[in-house]
Protein backbone atom coordinates (compact mmCIF):
# COMPACT_ATOMS: atom_id res chain seq x y z
CA UNK A 1 0.00 0.00 0.00
CA UNK A 2 1.75 3.33 -0.83
CA UNK A 3 1.23 6.67 0.72
CA UNK A 4 -1.28 9.45 -0.91
CA UNK A 5 0.65 12.21 -2.18
CA UNK A 6 -2.24 13.55 -4.32
CA UNK A 7 -1.86 13.69 -7.89
CA UNK A 8 1.38 15.49 -9.64
CA UNK A 9 0.68 18.04 -12.84
CA UNK A 10 1.18 15.17 -15.21
CA UNK A 11 -2.29 14.32 -14.25
CA UNK A 12 -4.09 16.91 -15.47
CA UNK A 13 -1.34 17.37 -18.54
CA UNK A 14 -2.53 13.60 -19.53
CA UNK A 15 -6.20 14.97 -19.92
CA UNK A 16 -5.32 18.21 -21.69
CA UNK A 17 -3.34 16.28 -24.42
CA UNK A 18 -6.42 13.54 -24.16
CA UNK A 19 -8.77 16.12 -24.95
CA UNK A 20 -6.65 16.81 -27.98
CA UNK A 21 -6.14 13.64 -29.13
CA UNK A 22 -8.32 11.39 -27.74
CA UNK A 23 -7.36 7.95 -30.00
CA UNK A 24 -6.36 4.23 -28.71
CA UNK A 25 -2.59 4.75 -30.49
CA UNK A 26 -2.15 8.05 -28.23
CA UNK A 27 -3.28 5.90 -25.24
CA UNK A 28 -1.42 3.21 -25.59
CA UNK A 29 1.61 5.64 -25.78
CA UNK A 30 0.94 7.33 -22.66
CA UNK A 31 -0.98 4.55 -20.87
CA UNK A 32 1.89 4.17 -18.09
CA UNK A 33 1.47 7.96 -17.24
CA UNK A 34 -1.88 6.98 -16.72
CA UNK A 35 -1.38 4.51 -14.58
CA UNK A 36 1.27 5.99 -12.19
CA UNK A 37 0.09 9.46 -12.46
CA UNK A 38 -3.97 9.18 -12.65
CA UNK A 39 -4.88 5.59 -11.19
CA UNK A 40 -2.21 4.95 -8.39
CA UNK A 41 -3.16 8.34 -6.61
CA UNK A 42 -6.88 7.10 -6.77
CA UNK A 43 -5.93 3.50 -5.35
CA UNK A 44 -3.70 5.01 -2.45
CA UNK A 45 -6.64 7.60 -1.30
CA UNK A 46 -8.92 4.70 -1.49
CA UNK A 47 -6.93 3.30 0.75
CA UNK A 48 -6.49 6.27 3.27
CA UNK A 49 -10.22 6.71 3.54
CA UNK A 50 -11.84 3.10 3.22
CA UNK A 51 -11.96 3.21 7.13
CA UNK A 52 -14.55 6.31 7.19
CA UNK A 53 -15.93 6.79 3.82
CA UNK A 54 -16.02 3.15 2.53
CA UNK A 55 -13.44 1.76 -0.03
CA UNK A 56 -13.29 3.94 -3.59
CA UNK A 57 -14.38 2.43 -6.93
CA UNK A 58 -12.38 4.16 -9.65
CA UNK A 59 -14.47 3.57 -13.34
CA UNK A 60 -13.03 2.32 -16.13
CA UNK A 61 -11.21 5.04 -18.63
CA UNK A 62 -12.90 3.88 -21.61
CA UNK A 63 -16.56 5.12 -22.93
CA UNK A 64 -19.29 3.11 -24.17
CA UNK A 65 -19.57 4.36 -27.09
CA UNK A 66 -22.37 1.91 -28.36
CA UNK A 67 -25.37 4.93 -28.70
CA UNK A 68 -23.24 7.63 -29.32
CA UNK A 69 -22.61 9.75 -32.28
CA UNK A 70 -18.97 11.18 -30.33
CA UNK A 71 -16.94 7.53 -30.57
CA UNK A 72 -13.83 9.23 -28.63
CA UNK A 73 -13.12 5.95 -26.94
CA UNK A 74 -11.83 7.43 -23.86
CA UNK A 75 -13.38 9.61 -20.85
CA UNK A 76 -12.11 12.51 -20.91
CA UNK A 77 -11.60 12.43 -16.62
CA UNK A 78 -10.94 10.21 -14.30
CA UNK A 79 -13.18 9.51 -10.79
CA UNK A 80 -14.16 7.30 -8.31
CA UNK A 81 -17.15 6.72 -5.83
CA UNK A 82 -17.54 5.27 -2.83
CA UNK A 83 -21.00 4.33 -0.66
CA UNK A 84 -22.13 4.83 2.67
CA UNK A 85 -23.76 1.69 4.62
CA UNK A 86 -27.49 3.62 3.54
CA UNK A 87 -27.08 4.13 0.14
CA UNK A 88 -24.57 7.86 0.40
CA UNK A 89 -21.97 8.30 -1.88
CA UNK A 90 -18.76 10.15 -2.04
CA UNK A 91 -17.32 11.31 -4.89
CA UNK A 92 -13.92 12.84 -6.65
CA UNK A 93 -12.84 13.45 -9.72
CA UNK A 94 -9.97 14.78 -11.98
CA UNK A 95 -9.69 16.19 -14.87
CA UNK A 96 -8.19 19.03 -17.82
CA UNK A 97 -10.36 21.53 -15.45
CA UNK A 98 -9.51 20.26 -12.05
CA UNK A 99 -10.66 18.72 -8.97
CA UNK A 100 -14.14 17.95 -8.22
CA UNK A 101 -15.26 16.64 -4.69
CA UNK A 102 -18.74 15.79 -4.07
CA UNK A 103 -21.44 14.20 -1.31
CA UNK A 104 -25.21 12.61 -1.69
CA UNK A 105 -27.39 10.69 -3.79
CA UNK A 106 -26.62 10.67 -7.18
CA UNK A 107 -29.33 9.81 -10.14
CA UNK A 108 -31.83 7.97 -7.15
CA UNK A 109 -33.56 4.93 -8.27
CA UNK A 110 -37.55 5.46 -8.59
CA UNK A 111 -38.67 4.07 -5.47
CA UNK A 112 -35.50 6.72 -3.81
CA UNK A 113 -37.21 9.24 -5.58
CA UNK A 114 -40.63 8.29 -4.30
CA UNK A 115 -39.46 8.94 -0.51
CA UNK A 116 -37.17 12.07 -1.68
CA UNK A 117 -39.77 13.92 -2.55
CA UNK A 118 -42.77 12.58 0.16
CA UNK A 119 -39.99 13.70 2.74
CA UNK A 120 -39.53 17.40 0.72
CA UNK A 121 -43.03 17.85 0.46
CA UNK A 122 -43.51 17.44 4.07
CA UNK A 123 -43.00 20.59 5.81
CA UNK A 124 -40.88 19.56 8.85
CA UNK A 125 -38.31 17.62 6.88
CA UNK A 126 -38.80 19.57 3.95
CA UNK A 127 -37.80 22.68 5.70
CA UNK A 128 -35.23 20.98 7.42
CA UNK A 129 -33.33 19.71 3.67
CA UNK A 130 -33.75 23.34 2.72
CA UNK A 131 -31.65 24.63 5.54
CA UNK A 132 -29.40 21.86 5.27
CA UNK A 133 -28.77 22.83 1.62
CA UNK A 134 -28.74 26.47 2.40
CA UNK A 135 -25.81 26.13 4.90
CA UNK A 136 -24.03 23.91 2.37
CA UNK A 137 -24.48 26.50 -0.05
CA UNK A 138 -23.22 29.34 2.47
CA UNK A 139 -20.32 26.47 2.64
CA UNK A 140 -19.30 26.85 -0.93
CA UNK A 141 -21.05 23.45 -1.79
CA UNK A 142 -23.05 23.62 -4.83
CA UNK A 143 -25.84 21.67 -5.76
CA UNK A 144 -26.00 19.49 -8.53
CA UNK A 145 -27.24 17.24 -10.16
CA UNK A 146 -30.06 15.99 -13.06
CA UNK A 147 -33.14 18.11 -12.34
CA UNK A 148 -36.65 17.93 -13.93
CA UNK A 149 -37.62 20.90 -15.87
CA UNK A 150 -40.82 21.52 -14.04
CA UNK A 151 -42.62 20.07 -10.90
CA UNK A 152 -42.68 16.23 -10.77
CA UNK A 153 -46.21 14.63 -11.21
CA UNK A 154 -48.70 15.33 -8.06
CA UNK A 155 -47.11 18.30 -7.07
CA UNK A 156 -47.99 21.67 -7.42
CA UNK A 157 -45.82 24.29 -9.72
CA UNK A 158 -45.70 26.93 -7.15
CA UNK A 159 -44.52 24.88 -3.92
CA UNK A 160 -42.22 26.30 -1.70
CA UNK A 161 -39.50 23.40 -2.02
CA UNK A 162 -40.07 23.41 -6.14
CA UNK A 163 -36.35 23.64 -6.63
CA UNK A 164 -35.79 20.73 -3.98
CA UNK A 165 -38.82 18.28 -5.66
CA UNK A 166 -37.44 18.70 -9.51
CA UNK A 167 -34.50 17.68 -8.25
CA UNK A 168 -33.14 13.59 -9.05
CA UNK A 169 -29.80 14.20 -7.78
CA UNK A 170 -29.20 15.97 -4.46
CA UNK A 171 -24.98 16.45 -3.78
CA UNK A 172 -23.24 19.07 -2.59
CA UNK A 173 -20.21 19.40 -4.83
CA UNK A 174 -17.13 21.49 -5.20
CA UNK A 175 -14.44 22.10 -7.19
CA UNK A 176 -11.32 23.40 -7.66
CA UNK A 177 -9.01 24.94 -10.89
CA UNK A 178 -5.57 23.04 -11.33
CA UNK A 179 -3.35 23.87 -8.42
CA UNK A 180 -0.11 23.43 -6.45
CA UNK A 181 -1.61 21.78 -3.71
CA UNK A 182 -3.32 18.58 -6.09
CA UNK A 183 0.03 17.26 -5.99
CA UNK A 184 0.50 16.89 -2.03
CA UNK A 185 -1.06 15.50 0.97
CA UNK A 186 -3.17 18.26 1.43
CA UNK A 187 -5.39 17.40 -1.41
CA UNK A 188 -6.78 14.50 0.95
CA UNK A 189 -7.75 16.72 3.70
CA UNK A 190 -9.16 19.19 0.79
CA UNK A 191 -11.56 16.07 -0.15
CA UNK A 192 -12.20 14.28 3.08
CA UNK A 193 -13.52 17.99 3.95
CA UNK A 194 -15.79 18.35 1.72
CA UNK A 195 -17.36 14.79 2.62
CA UNK A 196 -17.50 15.82 6.37
CA UNK A 197 -19.04 19.30 5.13
CA UNK A 198 -21.87 17.53 3.32
CA UNK A 199 -22.38 14.81 6.17
CA UNK A 200 -25.71 16.52 7.45
CA UNK A 201 -26.92 16.35 3.48
CA UNK A 202 -26.43 12.45 3.88
CA UNK A 203 -27.81 12.03 6.86
CA UNK A 204 -30.79 13.77 5.95
CA UNK A 205 -30.90 11.27 3.15
CA UNK A 206 -29.91 8.39 4.69
CA UNK A 207 -33.29 9.08 7.50
CA UNK A 208 -35.55 9.96 4.78
CA UNK A 209 -34.85 8.26 1.67
CA UNK A 210 -32.23 5.40 2.14
CA UNK A 211 -30.93 2.83 -0.29
CA UNK A 212 -33.04 1.62 -2.99
CA UNK A 213 -34.90 -1.42 -2.51
CA UNK A 214 -36.02 -2.01 -5.92
CA UNK A 215 -34.71 -4.63 -8.11
CA UNK A 216 -32.06 -3.46 -10.14
CA UNK A 217 -33.65 -4.35 -13.22
CA UNK A 218 -36.28 -2.27 -12.25
CA UNK A 219 -34.61 0.60 -11.28
CA UNK A 220 -34.31 2.75 -14.64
Amino acid sequence: MSAFRGWPPSAIDFYRQLEAENTRPWWLAHKATFDADVRAPFDALSDLVAHEFGPLKVFRPNRDTRFSKDKSPYKTACYAVGEGPDGEGYYVGISARGLAVGAGFWMMAPDQLERYRRAVDDDGTGDELAAIVADLERQKLAMEGEALKTAPRGYPRDHPRIELLRRKSVAGVRSWEPAAWFATKAAATKITGVWRTAAPLNAWLAAHVGPSTAPPDSRW
